[in-house]
């Protein structure tokens, strides 16, 4: 008996892709103006912060959101669970490699930006459904 494959999206088409997209142009800007505002160190803290958000949020949107359709159920929710692990261990290993391995670092900025990107997750609704209608 053949088994069928779940049918998958392509990643430009997943209904969170805009909100990726949103928190990638978010995080450029706010590092690009604590570079400006702060210098290099601020810069390159802010960016690390903002990636530090954006990386497990593109892994998880990558694993979460790869099958559609009622027989995919099961793969769906098995993804989701794989996705989300997946997201809160990148995480933890990206907090840690930046704090081990980015002298000087001003954390005040890498906080902030951390937690503007995944603001932009707030506003996902309004975003999700403005830019998903044909």
């Amino acid at each position: 008996m053949e088994r069928r494959m779940p049918k998958r999206l392509p990643f430009h088409r997943l209904p969170v892709f805009p909100v990726l997209m949103a928190q990638l142009i978010v995080l450029l800007l706010a590092a690009a103006v604590c570079w400006q505002w702060r210098g290099n160190v601020a810069g390159y803290s802010a960016l690390s912060g903002g990636l530090i958000a954006w990386l497990p949020n593109l892994y998880f949107a990558h694993k979460a959101f790869r099958f559609s359709g009622a027989r995919a159920a099961q793969e769906i929710v098995r993804s989701f669970y794989a996705g989300e692990a997946g997201k809160l261990i990148l995480t933890f290993v990206l907090f840690a490699l930046a704090f081990a391995g980015v002298k000087p670092l001003e954390a005040p900025m890498l906080f902030g930006v951390y937690l503007l990107t995944l603001m932009v997750s707030w506003f996902a609704p309004l975003l999700i459904t403005k830019f998903s209608r044909p």
